[in-house]
Protein backbone atom coordinates (compact mmCIF):
# COMPACT_ATOMS: atom_id res chain seq x y z
CA UNK A 1 0.00 0.00 0.00
CA UNK A 2 1.15 3.02 -0.87
CA UNK A 3 2.24 6.01 1.88
CA UNK A 4 -0.35 8.17 2.97
CA UNK A 5 -1.03 11.57 4.83
CA UNK A 6 -4.12 12.11 6.93
CA UNK A 7 -6.00 15.05 6.90
CA UNK A 8 -9.11 16.47 8.84
CA UNK A 9 -11.06 19.33 7.92
CA UNK A 10 -14.86 19.72 9.36
CA UNK A 11 -16.35 23.07 7.63
CA UNK A 12 -16.86 24.19 4.01
CA UNK A 13 -13.89 26.75 4.46
CA UNK A 14 -11.53 23.98 5.77
CA UNK A 15 -12.99 21.68 2.82
CA UNK A 16 -12.23 24.50 -0.04
CA UNK A 17 -8.81 24.55 1.96
CA UNK A 18 -7.62 21.42 1.94
CA UNK A 19 -8.90 20.69 -1.43
CA UNK A 20 -6.45 23.47 -2.63
CA UNK A 21 -3.80 21.67 -0.28
CA UNK A 22 -4.25 18.35 -1.53
CA UNK A 23 -4.16 19.59 -5.53
CA UNK A 24 -0.92 21.35 -4.66
CA UNK A 25 0.38 18.18 -2.63
CA UNK A 26 -0.05 15.53 -5.20
CA UNK A 27 2.16 17.48 -7.80
CA UNK A 28 4.98 17.13 -5.12
CA UNK A 29 3.66 13.68 -4.24
CA UNK A 30 1.91 12.16 -7.20
CA UNK A 31 1.67 9.00 -5.39
CA UNK A 32 0.65 9.59 -2.01
CA UNK A 33 -2.92 8.79 -0.70
CA UNK A 34 -5.35 11.22 1.58
CA UNK A 35 -7.51 9.68 4.07
CA UNK A 36 -9.16 11.46 7.01
CA UNK A 37 -12.54 13.36 7.22
CA UNK A 38 -13.38 16.41 4.89
CA UNK A 39 -15.79 17.23 2.50
CA UNK A 40 -17.04 17.37 -1.06
CA UNK A 41 -14.33 19.52 -2.13
CA UNK A 42 -11.43 17.31 -0.76
CA UNK A 43 -13.07 14.10 -1.64
CA UNK A 44 -13.12 15.06 -5.53
CA UNK A 45 -9.34 15.79 -5.40
CA UNK A 46 -9.07 11.74 -3.70
CA UNK A 47 -9.69 11.96 0.07
CA UNK A 48 -10.91 8.69 1.38
CA UNK A 49 -13.07 10.28 4.03
CA UNK A 50 -14.07 8.05 6.72
CA UNK A 51 -17.24 10.40 8.35
CA UNK A 52 -18.90 12.86 6.88
CA UNK A 53 -17.52 16.70 7.79
CA UNK A 54 -21.04 17.88 8.70
CA UNK A 55 -20.68 15.56 11.45
CA UNK A 56 -18.32 17.96 12.97
CA UNK A 57 -19.68 20.95 12.94
CA UNK A 58 -21.34 22.47 16.34
CA UNK A 59 -23.87 25.43 16.36
CA UNK A 60 -22.68 27.66 19.34
CA UNK A 61 -22.14 26.15 23.00
CA UNK A 62 -25.45 24.41 23.84
CA UNK A 63 -24.68 22.45 20.87
CA UNK A 64 -21.32 21.61 21.48
CA UNK A 65 -22.16 20.23 24.98
CA UNK A 66 -25.29 17.92 23.92
CA UNK A 67 -23.20 16.59 21.44
CA UNK A 68 -19.42 15.55 23.32
CA UNK A 69 -19.97 11.87 23.42
CA UNK A 70 -20.66 11.68 19.56
CA UNK A 71 -17.96 13.95 19.18
CA UNK A 72 -15.15 12.06 21.12
CA UNK A 73 -16.54 8.46 19.62
CA UNK A 74 -15.58 10.04 16.11
CA UNK A 75 -12.60 11.44 17.48
CA UNK A 76 -11.25 8.17 19.38
CA UNK A 77 -11.83 6.05 15.99
CA UNK A 78 -10.34 8.71 14.47
CA UNK A 79 -6.87 8.40 15.91
CA UNK A 80 -6.93 4.86 16.14
CA UNK A 81 -7.36 4.57 12.05
CA UNK A 82 -4.74 6.78 11.63
CA UNK A 83 -2.56 5.27 14.05
CA UNK A 84 -3.17 2.06 11.95
CA UNK A 85 -2.87 4.01 8.63
CA UNK A 86 0.91 5.34 9.71
CA UNK A 87 0.61 8.11 7.95
CA UNK A 88 3.62 10.57 6.56
CA UNK A 89 2.28 13.24 8.40
CA UNK A 90 -1.23 14.33 9.94
CA UNK A 91 -2.76 17.67 9.25
CA UNK A 92 -5.64 19.67 10.78
CA UNK A 93 -7.20 21.98 8.98
CA UNK A 94 -8.90 24.57 11.10
CA UNK A 95 -11.62 23.53 13.35
CA UNK A 96 -8.77 23.81 16.62
CA UNK A 97 -11.78 22.65 19.59
CA UNK A 98 -11.73 18.83 17.58
CA UNK A 99 -7.87 19.14 15.56
CA UNK A 100 -5.62 19.87 18.42
CA UNK A 101 -6.98 17.12 20.40
CA UNK A 102 -6.48 14.75 17.54
CA UNK A 103 -3.33 16.34 16.91
CA UNK A 104 -1.62 16.12 20.59
CA UNK A 105 -2.26 12.05 20.97
CA UNK A 106 -1.19 11.36 17.39
CA UNK A 107 2.47 13.39 17.99
CA UNK A 108 2.66 11.95 21.52
CA UNK A 109 3.03 8.49 19.25
CA UNK A 110 5.18 9.89 16.79
CA UNK A 111 3.58 10.58 14.04
CA UNK A 112 4.28 14.32 12.87
CA UNK A 113 1.36 16.86 13.21
CA UNK A 114 0.76 20.31 11.31
CA UNK A 115 -1.87 22.75 11.99
CA UNK A 116 -3.33 24.54 9.10
CA UNK A 117 -4.80 27.70 10.06
CA UNK A 118 -4.14 29.59 13.45
CA UNK A 119 -6.27 29.84 15.96
CA UNK A 120 -6.88 33.74 16.60
CA UNK A 121 -4.09 33.58 19.27
CA UNK A 122 -2.87 37.32 18.34
CA UNK A 123 -6.33 38.52 19.14
CA UNK A 124 -7.58 36.56 22.82
CA UNK A 125 -7.03 33.09 24.63
CA UNK A 126 -3.31 33.62 24.47
CA UNK A 127 -2.89 31.11 26.62
CA UNK A 128 -3.88 28.60 24.46
CA UNK A 129 -0.67 28.52 22.37
CA UNK A 130 0.60 26.00 24.92
CA UNK A 131 -1.77 23.96 24.32
CA UNK A 132 -1.03 24.41 20.53
CA UNK A 133 2.53 23.87 21.15
CA UNK A 134 1.65 20.38 22.72
CA UNK A 135 -0.56 19.37 19.42
CA UNK A 136 1.25 20.83 16.76
CA UNK A 137 5.05 20.70 15.26
CA UNK A 138 4.31 23.15 12.66
CA UNK A 139 1.80 25.94 12.27
CA UNK A 140 1.21 27.04 8.89
CA UNK A 141 -0.43 31.03 9.41
CA UNK A 142 -2.56 32.93 6.79
CA UNK A 143 -1.34 36.74 8.37
CA UNK A 144 2.17 37.91 7.95
CA UNK A 145 2.31 38.59 11.93
CA UNK A 146 1.40 35.07 13.60
CA UNK A 147 4.54 33.51 13.49
CA UNK A 148 6.63 35.76 15.12
CA UNK A 149 4.02 34.49 17.86
CA UNK A 150 4.59 31.23 17.68
CA UNK A 151 8.57 31.29 17.25
CA UNK A 152 8.68 33.01 21.04
CA UNK A 153 6.52 30.30 22.07
CA UNK A 154 9.06 27.66 20.61
CA UNK A 155 6.49 26.35 18.00
CA UNK A 156 7.55 26.29 14.12
CA UNK A 157 5.43 28.30 11.79
CA UNK A 158 4.85 28.95 8.53
CA UNK A 159 3.28 31.92 6.95
CA UNK A 160 1.76 30.76 3.56
CA UNK A 161 -0.42 33.93 2.77
CA UNK A 162 -4.53 33.77 2.88
CA UNK A 163 -6.05 32.02 0.09
CA UNK A 164 -8.55 35.07 -0.09
CA UNK A 165 -6.00 37.62 -1.40
CA UNK A 166 -5.18 34.79 -4.26
CA UNK A 167 -8.97 34.52 -5.53
CA UNK A 168 -9.86 38.24 -5.07
CA UNK A 169 -8.50 40.42 -8.01
CA UNK A 170 -6.57 43.41 -7.02
CA UNK A 171 -9.03 46.28 -8.69
CA UNK A 172 -12.83 44.98 -8.82
CA UNK A 173 -14.37 47.03 -11.21
CA UNK A 174 -17.29 48.72 -9.27
CA UNK A 175 -19.63 49.60 -12.43
CA UNK A 176 -19.32 46.58 -14.29
CA UNK A 177 -20.50 44.58 -11.31
CA UNK A 178 -23.65 47.44 -10.87
CA UNK A 179 -24.55 46.98 -15.06
CA UNK A 180 -24.81 43.38 -13.94
CA UNK A 181 -26.69 43.89 -11.16
CA UNK A 182 -29.09 46.09 -12.73
CA UNK A 183 -28.12 49.41 -10.56
CA UNK A 184 -27.61 52.65 -11.18
CA UNK A 185 -23.72 53.32 -12.22
CA UNK A 186 -23.70 57.04 -10.04
CA UNK A 187 -26.16 56.09 -7.88
CA UNK A 188 -24.94 55.86 -3.71
CA UNK A 189 -24.92 52.35 -2.76
CA UNK A 190 -24.65 50.79 1.13
CA UNK A 191 -24.45 46.87 1.24
CA UNK A 192 -25.46 45.81 4.52
CA UNK A 193 -24.14 42.44 5.72
CA UNK A 194 -25.41 41.76 9.46
CA UNK A 195 -24.12 38.23 9.29
CA UNK A 196 -24.22 34.58 7.82
CA UNK A 197 -25.87 32.89 11.47
CA UNK A 198 -29.63 33.47 12.99
CA UNK A 199 -28.25 35.24 15.92
CA UNK A 200 -25.73 37.60 14.50
CA UNK A 201 -28.58 38.63 12.16
CA UNK A 202 -31.21 38.37 15.23
CA UNK A 203 -29.07 40.79 17.23
CA UNK A 204 -27.90 43.10 14.06
CA UNK A 205 -31.19 43.50 11.85
CA UNK A 206 -33.01 46.17 13.75
CA UNK A 207 -29.65 48.41 14.43
CA UNK A 208 -29.24 48.05 10.31
CA UNK A 209 -32.62 48.78 9.28
CA UNK A 210 -32.48 51.65 11.39
CA UNK A 211 -29.63 53.18 9.86
CA UNK A 212 -30.34 52.19 6.19
CA UNK A 213 -33.67 54.66 7.20
CA UNK A 214 -31.48 57.26 8.81
CA UNK A 215 -29.25 57.46 5.84
CA UNK A 216 -31.69 57.30 3.29
CA UNK A 217 -33.59 60.80 5.62
CA UNK A 218 -30.16 62.62 4.79
CA UNK A 219 -29.48 61.27 1.15
CA UNK A 220 -32.68 60.07 -0.52
CA UNK A 221 -30.80 58.89 -3.08
CA UNK A 222 -29.21 55.95 -1.66
CA UNK A 223 -29.45 52.45 -2.62
CA UNK A 224 -29.20 49.79 -0.48
CA UNK A 225 -28.21 45.90 -0.93
CA UNK A 226 -28.68 42.83 1.69
CA UNK A 227 -27.41 39.73 0.90
CA UNK A 228 -28.49 36.50 2.79
CA UNK A 229 -27.13 33.39 3.41
CA UNK A 230 -30.59 31.43 4.69
CA UNK A 231 -34.19 31.91 4.46
CA UNK A 232 -33.94 32.15 8.19
CA UNK A 233 -31.20 35.11 8.20
CA UNK A 234 -33.77 36.92 5.47
CA UNK A 235 -36.48 36.47 7.84
CA UNK A 236 -35.10 38.19 10.57
CA UNK A 237 -33.89 41.29 8.48
CA UNK A 238 -37.47 41.28 7.00
CA UNK A 239 -38.99 40.97 9.92
CA UNK A 240 -36.91 44.38 11.25
CA UNK A 241 -37.74 46.11 8.08
CA UNK A 242 -41.56 45.42 9.01
CA UNK A 243 -41.02 46.40 12.61
CA UNK A 244 -39.11 49.75 11.49
CA UNK A 245 -42.09 50.98 8.89
CA UNK A 246 -40.42 50.87 6.04
CA UNK A 247 -42.49 51.92 3.01
CA UNK A 248 -42.62 48.88 0.42
CA UNK A 249 -41.20 51.62 -2.05
CA UNK A 250 -37.94 52.15 0.01
CA UNK A 251 -35.08 51.45 -2.05
CA UNK A 252 -33.51 48.44 -0.51
CA UNK A 253 -32.65 44.92 -2.58
CA UNK A 254 -32.79 41.59 -0.74
CA UNK A 255 -30.47 39.04 -2.13
CA UNK A 256 -29.59 35.28 -1.86
CA UNK A 257 -25.83 34.53 -1.48
CA UNK A 258 -23.77 36.98 -3.72
CA UNK A 259 -21.92 38.64 -1.09
CA UNK A 260 -18.87 39.43 -2.95
CA UNK A 261 -21.14 41.12 -5.71
CA UNK A 262 -23.03 43.37 -3.30
CA UNK A 263 -19.78 44.41 -1.71
CA UNK A 264 -17.90 45.22 -4.91
CA UNK A 265 -21.10 47.13 -6.01
CA UNK A 266 -21.03 49.54 -3.14
CA UNK A 267 -19.78 52.52 -2.16
CA UNK A 268 -19.84 51.70 1.38
CA UNK A 269 -20.41 48.60 3.18
CA UNK A 270 -22.18 48.30 6.90
CA UNK A 271 -21.08 44.30 7.88
CA UNK A 272 -21.02 42.60 11.29
CA UNK A 273 -17.25 41.41 12.41
CA UNK A 274 -16.40 38.73 10.78
CA UNK A 275 -14.34 36.97 7.88
CA UNK A 276 -16.96 39.38 5.86
CA UNK A 277 -14.48 42.34 7.18
CA UNK A 278 -11.66 40.52 5.30
CA UNK A 279 -13.21 40.30 2.18
CA UNK A 280 -14.41 43.99 2.24
CA UNK A 281 -10.74 45.17 2.70
CA UNK A 282 -9.80 42.93 0.03
CA UNK A 283 -12.43 44.74 -2.23
CA UNK A 284 -11.21 47.47 -1.42
CA UNK A 285 -14.05 48.90 0.32
CA UNK A 286 -14.39 51.51 3.16
CA UNK A 287 -16.81 49.86 5.86
CA UNK A 288 -18.07 50.36 9.27
CA UNK A 289 -17.86 47.03 11.80
CA UNK A 290 -20.62 46.29 14.03
CA UNK A 291 -21.23 43.38 16.41
CA UNK A 292 -23.39 42.39 19.76
CA UNK A 293 -23.18 39.51 21.43
CA UNK A 294 -24.70 38.60 24.92
CA UNK A 295 -23.28 41.00 27.79
CA UNK A 296 -22.01 37.74 29.67
CA UNK A 297 -20.17 36.58 26.54
CA UNK A 298 -18.53 39.72 25.67
CA UNK A 299 -17.57 40.22 29.36
CA UNK A 300 -15.32 37.24 28.91
CA UNK A 301 -13.98 38.01 25.72
CA UNK A 302 -13.36 41.32 26.67
CA UNK A 303 -11.05 40.09 29.76
CA UNK A 304 -9.36 37.85 27.85
CA UNK A 305 -8.83 40.27 24.56
CA UNK A 306 -5.69 42.27 25.11
CA UNK A 307 -6.12 44.16 21.20
CA UNK A 308 -7.84 47.66 21.36
CA UNK A 309 -9.71 46.29 17.86
CA UNK A 310 -11.98 43.39 16.73
CA UNK A 311 -11.90 43.89 12.66
CA UNK A 312 -9.56 41.85 10.71
CA UNK A 313 -8.63 44.65 8.69
CA UNK A 314 -8.02 46.91 11.48
CA UNK A 315 -5.54 44.37 13.39
CA UNK A 316 -3.63 43.95 9.71
CA UNK A 317 -2.95 47.44 9.94
CA UNK A 318 -2.02 47.80 13.43
CA UNK A 319 -4.37 50.91 13.73
CA UNK A 320 -8.24 51.94 13.69
CA UNK A 321 -8.50 52.46 10.08
CA UNK A 322 -12.68 52.18 9.44
CA UNK A 323 -14.70 52.32 12.82
CA UNK A 324 -16.04 49.67 14.91
CA UNK A 325 -19.09 49.78 16.91
CA UNK A 326 -19.67 47.01 19.42
CA UNK A 327 -22.52 46.27 21.90
CA UNK A 328 -24.18 49.89 23.49
CA UNK A 329 -21.99 51.22 20.22
CA UNK A 330 -24.03 49.67 17.63
CA UNK A 331 -27.19 51.29 17.15
CA UNK A 332 -28.73 53.26 14.49
CA UNK A 333 -27.47 56.85 14.89
CA UNK A 334 -23.79 55.92 15.41
CA UNK A 335 -23.31 53.60 12.55
CA UNK A 336 -25.73 55.95 9.92
CA UNK A 337 -22.47 58.38 10.87
CA UNK A 338 -20.03 56.56 10.16
CA UNK A 339 -21.70 55.16 6.82
CA UNK A 340 -22.24 58.94 6.22
CA UNK A 341 -19.05 60.00 6.48
CA UNK A 342 -17.47 57.33 4.28
CA UNK A 343 -19.96 58.56 1.07
CA UNK A 344 -19.39 62.05 1.93
CA UNK A 345 -15.41 61.95 2.35
CA UNK A 346 -14.03 60.82 -1.34
CA UNK A 347 -10.23 61.56 -0.01
CA UNK A 348 -10.68 59.40 2.73
CA UNK A 349 -12.16 56.74 1.00
CA UNK A 350 -9.07 56.59 -1.54
CA UNK A 351 -6.73 56.60 0.91
CA UNK A 352 -8.43 53.92 2.81
CA UNK A 353 -8.23 52.21 -0.99
CA UNK A 354 -4.11 52.41 -0.97
CA UNK A 355 -3.96 50.93 2.61
CA UNK A 356 -6.44 47.95 1.73
CA UNK A 357 -4.51 47.22 -1.84
CA UNK A 358 -1.08 47.08 0.44
CA UNK A 359 -3.18 44.51 2.89
CA UNK A 360 -4.01 42.69 -0.10
CA UNK A 361 -0.21 42.42 -1.66
CA UNK A 362 1.10 41.17 1.56
CA UNK A 363 -1.20 38.31 1.87
CA UNK A 364 -0.99 37.15 -1.76
CA UNK A 365 1.50 34.38 -1.68
CA UNK A 366 0.18 31.57 -4.06
CA UNK A 367 -1.50 29.99 -0.60
CA UNK A 368 -1.83 26.50 -1.71
CA UNK A 369 1.47 25.97 -2.93
CA UNK A 370 3.21 27.46 -0.09
CA UNK A 371 1.70 25.35 2.42
CA UNK A 372 2.53 22.63 0.36
CA UNK A 373 6.06 23.49 0.22
CA UNK A 374 6.39 23.84 3.84
CA UNK A 375 4.71 20.41 4.36
CA UNK A 376 6.92 18.56 1.72
CA UNK A 377 9.95 20.38 4.04
CA UNK A 378 9.03 18.78 6.88
CA UNK A 379 8.74 15.40 5.55
CA UNK A 380 12.30 15.95 3.23
CA UNK A 381 12.76 12.35 1.64
CA UNK A 382 10.24 10.06 3.71
CA UNK A 383 7.50 10.44 1.15
CA UNK A 384 9.94 9.53 -1.94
Amino acid sequence: MSACIAMVAGEASGDLLGSRLILALKRQLPDVRFVGIGGPAMEREGLESWFPAERLAVNGIVDALGRVPELLGIRHELIARIKAESPLIFIGIDAPDFNLGVERRLKASGIPTVHYVSPSVWMWRAGRIKKIRRSADHILCLFPFEPELYQRAGVAATYVGHPLADEFELEPNRMEMRERLCLPRHAEIVALLPGSRNGEVSRLAADFVGAAKLIHEQRPDTRFLAPFVTRETRSFFEQAMHEAGLPKDFPITLMFGHSHDAMIAADVVLLASGTATLEAALLKRPMVIAYKMPAWQFGLVRRLMYLPYVGLPNILCKEFVVPERLQERCEPVGLAEDVIRWLADKEATAALSQRFTDVHLSLRQDNASKAAAAICGMLGGRAR
